[in-house]
């Protein structure tokens, strides 16, 4: 047995986690992200991690890292210069987009402009029909002309995305083919290897995405390969993936487009395993940091995932705004709402929070590092759910006066006093995450009286209760460390490796036989990469999957198949899928199959973990004043050292319970445990009706 070590860079705070492999006891850490020089956060975090373990002869054999490079790289546009080689005719796709507006009653709509430039964009005559069969050869001497002009626009990235390449990317091969000839330095993203799926558009601009990132990525991981040997760390290095899975650095370099929400995946998986240790089979997954909140839906110890993802928004919560990437990612829904959301008023003399964040630089105004404008941690601060002095574990003072300077002046505005301005970002923060929670849970077809919350990330505890409430979900579970929470996801996540492709056409023209054969191929290409991060092939579980609808409709519903599958088994797996989702069948309607996805896992297994702390002792704690919101006003209420109290410790609420990186907050009447893996449970005695 030895170490591993999990880091996640987030908007505000680096955090870290070790882990001892033989006793599962953790040791944790955390700083401020360094903006300009992410590095500079992890190597901090590293060595704060390393100044805590054990003096013994074992070493840290695996490092498993989530970043948020990737989505700040394409939202600042600090990418590469890319080329992208196209087919005749289709030069101005990513331009054309879908041809619908976000929003219909918007006269000034703005979209993000292509990461793409028109003059970057290259076209090659070759087409391949939608059956996969060659239309027009490739003309050597015209791709020869096109290499080179690419080869010699200072392009540092290529991307080849050409049409049908999701049932045949045999052309596309043929120009990676000339292209690695003349310029072997750039690398190339091909659509039939990253996005082999219907769609365009949706895959023009993953791959345009991923070619514009790729570059920095992998200078990136090279950089953080060094920075670990440099601090004694030679294990091998996994990256969390938006699926809720982990890969090699080799394939995150490869496809970086893939990483983009690998920080809030941790988060749901670290609650999806405190699920698992605590036999919790339907939960909402609450992850609370400083810029953004997240939720998510888990039923038996599985996320929804979905296929096409949105980045870099005209306007955040704005479905079609933004530019979309077709990468596996866990679905969930994302809230500007962070510790950092800053508080301001709006053009209507209304209180409003978020959803841009003061961030680390220069951070909630509390932190003394130059902020000057109201956030929802310098209100949880001057509500007395945050401690000045044992902010971090007392790494970090927080300076109580300057909240309350930055408070007393937004109030002021709006005829507030300072308290009353307090409460209301926290009451206006909280009710805007459950909102967007309920509508997310409703979308899902679900009951969220029928879930329990799973809280995690620095800002998730001191909220939860509160947004349970709004929620009448009566049940919150906040797992040890939850204030480092996509970390210990990190260290549960399974290895996982994602193949798909779409061909449509009629259930009843369906070569079966040459669609087992191809799963067979790609079963072995994923077993491959999942090989290559260490997993062994016997261990590793399969689900193969077919998108199928009726002729004519837009939508499909996923229908399980088996490795060799039968046309017979397939029809009935959908008619029972469609009546399931839809309440009836459509007569005479014809039934296609639009994607083939093949997913393999290793297996995640329930993990329980230690938090190196005080021995347990003395439950009495000391007291301090919170805001309670069902007096409006003050009242002492028992602060507890979490890590203090054993397994079996029984309290009630309301009271606080104080952990290194984050709080506790139980503003309620409610009844509060110990549970045997460590994990807090509060049960609410009534919740908002």
């Amino acid at each position: 047995m030895s170490y591993q070590i999990a880091v996640d860079i987030g908007g505000t705070f680096t955090d870290g986690v070790l882990l001892d492999e033989a006793s599962h006891r953790i040791w944790v850490g955390k700083t401020l992200t360094t903006n300009d020089d992410p590095g500079n956060g992890i190597a901090d975090v590293v060595r704060q991690l390393l100044a805590q373990k054990p003096d013994d002869d074992r070493t840290v054999t695996r490092v498993v890292h989530g970043t948020t490079l990737i989505t700040n790289t394409l939202l600042e546009r600090k990418g590469s210069r890319v080329a992208l080689i196209v087919n005749c005719g289709t030069r101005d796709t990513l331009d054309i987009r879908r041809e619908l507006r976000y929003d219909i009653y918007d006269l000034t709509i703005t979209f993000p402009p292509p990461l793409v430039a028109p003059d970057d964009r290259y076209e090659v005559s070759c087409r391949i029909g939608p059956d996969g069969l060659p239309w027009q050869s490739v003309n050597q001497a015209e791709l020869a002309d096109v290499v080179t002009a690419v080869a010699t626009s200072g392009a540092e990235a290529v991307g080849v995305c050409l049409l049908h390449a999701a049932v045949s990317g045999d052309n596309e091969q043929k120009v990676a083919n000339v292209m690695e000839a003349a310029a072997p330095e750039l690398p190339i993203t091909l659509s039939s290897e990253l996005a082999a799926e219907i769609g365009e558009y949706e895959r023009m601009s993953t791959v345009a995405a991923n070619a514009y990132v790729q570059p920095k990525v992998a200078r990136y991981l090279g950089m953080l390969d060094r920075r670990l040997r440099d601090l004694g760390v030679d294990g091998r290095i996994d990256i969390m993936v938006s699926n809720g899975g982990f890969t090699d650095a080799e394939q995150a370099a490869r496809f970086p487009i893939r990483l983009l929400e690998s920080g809030p995946a941790g988060g749901v998986l670290s609650a999806i395993n405190c699920g698992a240790v605590n036999t919790i089979d339907r939960l909402l997954a609450f992850d609370m940091g400083g810029t953004t909140a997240k939720s998510c839906l888990a039923v038996d110890g599985k996320p929804e995932i979905t296929h096409l993802f949105e980045f870099a928004r005209e306007h955040r919560f704005k479905r079609g705004s933004g530019l979309p990437a077709k990468s596996p990612s866990i679905d969930l829904i994302e809230i500007g709402a962070g510790g950092g959301s800053i508080a301001r008023i709006d053009g209507l003399g209304l209180l409003q929070v978020g959803p841009d964040s003061a961030g680390s630089e220069p951070g909630p105004a509390c932190y003394g590092l130059g902020g000057e404008t109201a956030t929802v941690t310098d209100a949880d601060l001057v509500l007395g759910y945050l401690d000045s002095e044992s902010f971090l574990g007392g790494r970090m003072k927080l300076d109580v006066g300057r909240a309350y300077h930055v408070l007393t002046d937004t109030g002021k505005a709006i005829g507030l006093d300072t308290i009353a301005t307090a409460w209301g970002i926290h009451d206006i923060v909280n009710e805007n995450m459950a909102a967007a929670a309920r509508t997310h849970i409703a979308e899902k077809g679900h009951d969220a009286r029928r879930f329990a919350m799973i809280a995690t990330g620095g800002a998730g505890p001191v909220h939860a209760v509160d947004v349970a409430r709004r929620l009448r979900i009566r049940r919150i579970v906040c797992p040890v460390a939850s204030g480092v929470g996509s970390c210990l996801g990190f260290l549960a996540a399974p290895a996982r490796s994602d193949r798909s492709w779409s061909k449509v056409e009629p259930l009843s023209d369906v070569d079966m036989d040459a669609v087992a054969l191809r799963l067979d191929d790609a079963r072995v290409s994923a077993g491959a990469e999942l090989a290559s991060a260490g997993i062994d092939s016997c261990t590793v579980e399969w689900r193969a999957t077919a998108e199928v609808r009726y002729v004519g409709q837009g939508n499909t519903v996923d229908v399980p198949i088996d490795a060799k599958p039968e046309r017979s088994a397939v029809l009935a797996g959908f008619e029972a899928a469609y009546n399931k989702t839809f309440g009836r069948l459509v007569p005479g309607g014809v039934p296609e199959v639009v994607t083939w996805r093949l997913v393999g896992t290793s297996p995640m297994l329930p993990r329980s973990f230690a938090l190196d702390a005080a021995e347990p002792g003395d439950v009495m704690g000391s007291s301090r004043a919170i805001y309670l919101p069902a007096s409006k006003g003050f009242d002492e209420v028992p602060v507890y050292d979490r890590y203090t109290l054993s397994a079996g410790t029984s309290l009630e609420g309301p009271l606080v319970m104080v952990e290194p990186e984050s709080t506790l907050v139980v503003a309620y009447p409610a009844d509060v445990a110990v549970l045997e893996d460590g994990s807090v449970e509060v049960v609410l005695t009534e919740v908002s009706v």
